[in-house]
């Protein structure tokens, strides 16, 4: 399931570094993010699901590359980027 307009709008606002800016790096990893915290959540009920556990894994995989290039690009907004999503740094 996609995330709900008001929780998607919420992230945006709160990630974005100026008005309307939907597709910045951090905005993305954001968005990532909530969506890998929902089907983690659906995975832990529905075990069996492996279509979802497919498409988390694919999600995983695109926020780590996004998080790899904002680390190489902008070293201060990486870090402040996963300190407020609580993300680990290798």
């Amino acid at each position: 399931m996609a995330l709900d307009s008001a929780k998607k709008l919420e992230i945006i606002n709160e990630f974005a570094k100026k008005d309307g800016d939907t597709g910045s790096t951090e905005v993305q990893i954001a968005l990532l993010s909530e969506r890998i915290k929902y089907l983690t959540e659906h995975l832990k009920i529905n075990k069996k699901d492996h279509s979802s556990r497919l498409g988390l894994l694919k999600l995983v995989g695109q926020r780590k590359r996004l998080l790899r290039y904002l680390k190489r690009k902008d070293l201060e907004s990486y870090a402040q980027t996963i300190s407020k999503l609580s993300i680990r740094d290798k």
